[in-house]
């Protein structure tokens, strides 16, 4: 053997020390300090541990083997022993045990080791996704002396990845190459969980969350791939004296830790395809020396883009520098719209936020997802996928009530609350989830609201208050106001741009009798309504107006007072104002008092007019008695017999003549009758 195993072993022991030690100093710095990642990263380093105690004892054992050999070479050289060990093939194998140990170990004891630490990735790595998934809080502290802790672990596994990969570019060593990928990824996600842990400082968590989440599904990535290594190496073939690589040996982890062998696969497989050596040519080999600087300014331009900020037009950025948003002038680092500039990440971060946008919070019901709702608010309908219930005063009337209930009723509110963001520092960092405690300032001023607002009403003055009638635009406005007031009370530098109070309803269940005590209270109103109009008419067509009325009815009631307390000076002067008001009055009193004036001035007049025609037909009774006597009874006569036919008959009294007179009235008249009456008429 021309290259010994027992520097491996060395290597092998060393780093499966350190792995111990960085293992146990991971573990209770992490648990001292309460930051997930770093307790996570404790249980990659103990993975890699039990990869560099495989790699201990396989090179522990060549070194026997190699020993062994060593000493048969010495004693076939011997010619004393020459004919023992030259007697057979059988009887020199005996004396190979280290070898035939180490056949077994490589043959059967590596493999259960490789599916023991793919068992224990695979466990561990769904035991932290299941942790992290639960979400437990914990208080952590001290991030910088964690963050110099886990810089010293990268920088150490570093060295010796470094060192064990170019130990194994010795055939004899290969193996050493899955220790060395392994502690690689240890210290780039060593030092990435530094860095995140240095930002934390400044209150940045989001390189360290990054990392709670990279830690776990690393190590089941990596368990899944040795767990198919394991099973591919059952059906791959194994040739003599060639490197049979272990199923612990991570490909995945390769990449990383040789990023020159992706150029080699790729250049043999491109070789392969067109059937000459393009790798030999002048552009792969220019190609292949300026990707490492292509890539390098690919990743420099893509950082300083990180100094371009675009701010939409409906959009605000604050600027944190080191985490403070505020510059040396106390004032905030405030970008409208369009671009901005600041310093790369992590100096500088800008956080956009749509302050220009109405944004919209469901207050008492969760809407449907994907589903626009804009019919109709039905009382007997559920419109959302959850509405909650509202406790509101209620005024017992009914006799029958249980006198231990509550006076309280149930509705549901939808009330939709639409809100922009007008002070944006105040809105990101006077609260950690401004929504929330805006939600709840809703939350709680439409509980308190409705507890003092009123349902059911019994008049008009009530039904301006009633949350299901016409008192929602009132209790829109002050409901609007309270909140603004308790928002701007809690620094949360929003403005209520809108509230809605439509989606106020009893539950569904009780709808119908919701509509039957209102549809009662609008008769009760009508009613009251048609009395207030009827009363209105009448006063109306009796005075003239209503106000006309009021004030003739005070006039009375003030003239009935001083009548009751015998004051003659107050009874003549409210009397005079009283005909006065009854004189200028209109309506049916004014042609009342009209009438009965038109009435006594007839009256009057027609006594007067009897009094001087007695006076005047006594005197001519006087001078004439019998002649008076006649004339008034023909007067009489003739008056009462005006439309009567009359006949008069002139006969002797001794006559006996009979003379027959036709009363009948006849229609036509003869044409005798006729002639006679033209006669007579001449």
């Amino acid at each position: 053997m021309t290259v010994s195993s027992k520097r491996p072993e060395h290597i092998a022991l060393v780093s499966l020390i350190l792995s111990v030690v960085f293992f146990g100093i991971a573990f209770f710095l992490g648990r001292w300090s309460g930051f997930f990642a770093v307790s996570a990263i404790s249980w990659l380093i103990l993975s890699s541990a039990l990869i560099w105690l495989i790699l201990c004892v396989q090179f522990h054992q060549r070194a026997l083997a190699e020993q062994e050999k060593l000493d048969m070479s010495q004693l076939g050289k011997d010619e004393k022993a020459s004919t023992i060990f030259q007697a057979s093939g059988e009887r020199a194998g005996l004396f190979a045990a280290a070898q035939r140990r180490l056949q077994i170990l490589e043959k059967w004891f590596i493999p259960i080791f490789s599916a023991l630490i793919a068992a224990y990735q695979l466990g561990l790595g769904l035991y932290l996704l299941k942790t992290i998934l639960g979400g437990v809080e914990v208080e952590t502290k001290q991030p910088l002396l964690c963050a110099i802790g886990m810089t010293a672990i990268a920088f150490v596994c570093f060295l010796i990845s470094r060192y064990a990969t170019g130990m194994s570019a010795q055939p004899q060593w290969k193996p050493l190459r899955a220790g060395g990928s392994s502690l690689l990824g240890i210290a780039v996600l060593c030092f990435a969980l530094a860095i995140g842990l240095a930002l934390a400082q400044f209150k940045f968590f989001i390189v360290i969350n990054v990392i709670d989440w990279i830690v776990p599904i690393l190590l089941v990535v990596v368990g899944v791939e040795t767990a198919l290594n394991l099973i591919f190496d059952i059906y791959r073939p194994r040739l003599k004296d060639r490197y049979s690589r272990s199923a612990f040996d991570s490909r995945l982890l390769g990449v990383i830790n040789e990023p020159g062998g992706i150029f080699r696969s790729a250049a043999g497989a491109i070789d392969y395809q067109f059937g000459f050596k393009v790798s030999q040519t002048w552009f792969y080999k220019l190609l292949e020396k300026a990707i490492a600087p292509l890539l390098l300014f690919a990743a420099v331009t893509l950082y300083l883009l990180s100094c371009i900020v675009v701010v939409a037009p409906n959009e605000e950025a604050i600027i944190e520098r080191f985490g403070n948003p505020v510059n040396d002038a106390n004032d905030v680092r405030l970008a409208g719209p369009g671009l901005a500039f600041k310093w790369p990440w992590p100096i500088d971060i800008a956080y956009k936020y749509p302050t220009k946008k109405v944004m919209e919070l469901n207050i008492g019901f969760k809407a449907e997802q994907n589903k626009a709702s804009y019919g109709p608010l039905l009382w007997g309908k559920e419109h959302y996928e959850e509405e909650y219930h509202l406790l509101v005063a209620s005024k017992q009337t009914s006799v029958s009530s249980d006198a231990s209930a509550v006076p309280v009723s149930l509705v549901m509110a939808a009330v939709p609350v639409q809100y922009k963001v007008r002070d944006l520092y105040s809105f990101i960092y006077n609260h950690n989830e401004p929504e929330k405690r805006l939600e709840a300032i809703c939350y709680r001023e439409l509980t308190k609201f409705a507890a003092s607002a009123k349902i059911e009403v019994d008049n008009e003055a009530d039904l301006e208050q009633s949350l299901l009638g016409a008192g929602r635009s009132q209790a829109k406005n002050t409901l609007t106001r309270q909140i603004q007031k308790a928002a701007n009370e809690a620094g949360l530098g929003v403005e209520i741009v809108f509230l809605g109070l439509q989606g106020l309803h009893p539950p569904p269940e009780v709808a119908a009798d919701y509509q039957a005590v209102v549809g009662s209270i609008q008769k009760e109103q009508a009613l009251i309504l048609q009395a207030q109009a009827e009363r209105n008419k009448n006063l109306s067509a009796l005075v003239g107006s209503v106000e006309a009325a009021d004030e003739l009815y005070g006039l009375v009631a003030r003239y009935q007072r001083a009548e009751d307390v015998n004051n003659p000076k107050d009874v003549e002067k409210l009397g005079n104002e009283l005909d006065t008001a009854l004189e200028e009055a209109k309506g049916d009193i004014f042609k009342t008092i009209s009438e009965s004036q038109s009435y006594a001035f007839e009256k009057e007049t027609l006594a007067k007019a009897t009094g001087e025609r007695f006076a005047s037909q006594l005197k001519a009774y006087r001078a004439a008695e019998d002649i008076y006597k006649r004339m008034l009874r023909l007067t009489v006569l003739e008056e009462g017999m005006k439309n009567i036919r009359k006949y008069v008959v002139v006969a002797d009294p001794n006559d006996k003549q009979i003379i027959i007179i036709d009363v009948q009235e006849k229609l036509t008249p003869s044409i005798y009758d006729i002639g006679g009456l033209e006669e007579s008429s001449e």
